[in-house]
């Protein structure tokens, strides 16, 4: 028997979760490296817009629905809905 090292593109597979200042990258749940916040996130980082980045903490804009649920149900002429 044989045995030939070979190396596989995971890139698509990879997750990442922040976790004490550091970006860290995980592949199915080993991890395979980290970056600090604040190298990944520099000057150069873009977020979309209803995101945004301040103090190394990410933070997203939304809207909040108060008050009593507005609902509408869109029932067929036989009374389904």
């Amino acid at each position: 028997m044989t045995l030939n090292p070979k190396k596989l593109n995971v890139t698509e597979r990879l997750t990442a979760k922040v976790q004490h200042n550091e970006l860290v990258f995980m592949l199915d749940g080993e991890k395979v490296g980290a970056a600090k916040l604040e190298d990944v996130f520099g000057a150069n980082f873009h977020s979309e817009p209803n995101f945004e980045l301040n103090a190394q903490q990410i933070y997203q804009y939304y809207t909040e629905t108060t008050g009593q649920d507005a609902r509408y149900t869109d029932c067929d002429e036989g009374g389904w809905c």
